[in-house]
């Protein structure tokens, strides 16, 4: 699968560890997705100053934050300057305290289930199903901008996730592509979370904990793949969530 590597795709971006190009990565019809579109990222509220001049000698012009408001409440508020917008789109409901009750549902689903990718193939397509509407507006606002978007939210890997996933699919990438894009979180978000796995309370929520760590491939085919056995496919799926055919076509433009 060349191409698909993180490699040359991996940004360093001081104060940020998962930051990687959606770009460069083989779609299924022998082509290739542009570089220097979309960066996927965890929280760039962690930039030191030099990450933000990384940033910006990207070219970035729009930043799309998938956080609730109570995370994005937490960062220091900065001064971006007149070239880099921030859009806010909470893809997983309007606050957490509105979805607390189904992550306490999910909590039950994740300690009942042996293979953490059977959780994430069940959770993460009932955030994308539950909140369709706030999925299609995300992608519209990567489809708006005018040049380089980074997309981001706290660890770059299940929001972030789900949507460079729907995107490299309207881009033709296979499932498999995909699936090794979303793995590559795992190794880089390693490190940070250490302190979140001894600071388990007991041995069911480090367990919990360990399940949610992981990235495996195969989740994020399968929840691509039943998006698509539902809707008939991710562009359909994005229609039903009020994301217009021509912004759908101006995303694959950009990727392709």
């Amino acid at each position: 699968m060349d191409g698909a590597e993180p490699g040359a795709r991996t940004l360093v971006w001081d104060g940020c560890v998962n930051v990687r190009d959606l770009g460069s990565i083989p779609t299924e019809d022998g082509g290739m997705t542009r570089p220097g579109q979309v960066i996927r990222s965890d929280n760039i509220g962690g930039l030191t100053p030099e990450g933000w001049r990384a940033l910006a000698r990207h070219g970035v012009v729009r930043i799309v934050d998938l956080r609730w408001p109570e995370e994005r409440a937490q960062d220091p508020p900065r001064s971006l300057g007149g070239a880099v917008e921030v859009v806010h789109v909470a893809v997983l409901g309007p606050s957490y305290e509105d979805s607390a009750e189904f992550f306490r549902e999910l909590d039950t689903h994740v300690d009942g289930v042996e293979d953490a990718a059977d959780h994430y193939a069940y959770s993460y397509v009932e955030f994308l199903e539950r909140n369709r509407a706030r999925f299609a507006v995300a992608l519209a606002a990567v489809a708006d901008a005018d040049g380089p978007v980074v997309v981001h939210c706290m660890g770059g890997k299940d929001r972030t996730g789900l949507v460079a996933a729907l995107l490299l699919r309207l881009a033709g990438v296979s499932l498999e592509a995909i699936g090794q894009d979303y793995s590559f979180s795992g190794p880089n978000l390693a490190a940070t979370l250490g302190s979140w796995l001894e600071s388990a309370p007991d041995e069911a929520e480090r367990a919990r904990r360990l399940k949610l760590s992981t990235t495996p491939a195969a989740a994020m085919a399968r929840v691509i793949a039943t998006i698509e056995d539902r809707h008939g496919s991710v562009a359909a799926y994005l229609e039903r969530g009020g994301l217009r055919p021509e912004k759908i076509e101006r995303l694959r433009r950009r990727l392709r």
